[in-house]
């Protein structure tokens, strides 16, 4: 592939059984849907520090694919992109990760278990939770900016959950059916800036007959601060909450290095004067949360920003 090529576009090789080697130059931002599925002659692949998403259904079926090696400039990687894989079937049960994309959890989860997802961590994939009944806690980073489509639809056993502040999207259903949920914790701030699709947090009664709907009046959303009458009048929050209360303090937004609840160029040049030792260092210019602040941060911050094209 030629020098300068920015992306792969979708269903670009699927189904070239006689592809057996790629070479991706550093260029490659993106791999569309399904570009390389049922390359069943493809045993290895390296992705350059370039790509930083990969489309869902990309490599599925690759039924030679054993070696795969991911960087963590990626961060969003779409579903099932690996199934069918020898790569992703040699995976250990529990949580997979793709670069900086928790890909999927493999395997059949025990009763009460609890997640922790790691610092750094950016999204979350489409389903890949999806009807874990035995999942009971879950704890997001303040890294993380986007959670998938139905990614935790049907986690019965939820009864808590912390939404943090660098949330930017929140995919459709995404907390669909979770009925055992009593309390959310929202730290966004500004719901403005959230793209939330339908339904996130709509519950089934049980019942097919229309008028018996989901009990909401058990539920209650915390969130910041003097933010209550946004998240009243936002129609993706305020139907799914009986009581809605404001007693949460501001969340620290990693990147939001200026406190304008914003990740933007000025940030990033604010953490570019703290690592020269032009000013000094704050908790939200420490962007992937490593205890340092450094040039992985600068990068950090640009993905959160979202000026990287």
């Amino acid at each position: 592939m030629k020098d300068g090529t920015a992306s792969v576009s979708d269903y670009a090789f699927a189904h070239n059984s006689g592809l057996t080697s790629i070479t991706l130059p550093n260029s490659v931002i993106a791999i569309g849907v399904a570009a390389f599925q049922e390359c069943s002659g493809l045993t290895s692949l390296t992705l350059p520090n370039s790509v930083a998403s990969i489309g869902q259904w990309a490599f599925r079926d690759c039924s030679s694919l054993s070696s795969v090696e991911i960087p963590e400039s990626v961060t969003a990687v779409g579903y099932a992109a690996f199934s069918g894989t020898p790569w992703y079937n040699n995976q250990p049960d529990g949580v997979v990760y793709a670069g900086l994309a928790l890909y999927a959890y493999k395997g059949t989860m025990p009763d009460a278990t609890s997640i922790i997802l790691k610092d750094g961590t950016v999204s979350i994939t489409d389903y890949a939770f999806g009807n874990r009944s035995g999942l009971t806690s879950v704890t997001l980073p303040n890294t993380l900016t986007t959670i998938g489509m139905e990614a935790f639809s049907e986690c019965s056993g939820l009864t808590t959950l912390t939404i943090p502040g660098s949330v930017t999207f929140i995919g459709d259903g995404a907390f669909w059916d979770c009925r055992g949920l009593t309390d959310v914790y929202s730290y966004i701030a500004d719901l403005s800036k959230v793209k939330n699709g339908r339904t996130v947090f709509a519950a089934w009664s049980g019942s097919w007959i229309p008028e018996d709907t989901f009990d909401y009046s058990g539920r209650t959303l915390h969130v910041p601060q003097g933010k209550a009458d946004a998240y009243q009048a936002d129609e993706h929050w305020n139907p799914y909450f009986g009581l809605i209360v404001d007693d949460l303090m501001p969340d620290i937004l990693p990147g939001d290095v200026n406190s304008d609840l914003e990740v933007n160029i000025a940030d990033i040049n604010a953490v570019i004067s703290i690592i020269l030792g032009e000013n000094s260092g704050t908790t939200a210019a420490d962007v992937n949360g490593d205890g340092e602040i450094n040039i992985a941060d600068i990068n950090a911050a640009i993905i959160l920003s979202g000026t990287r094209n």
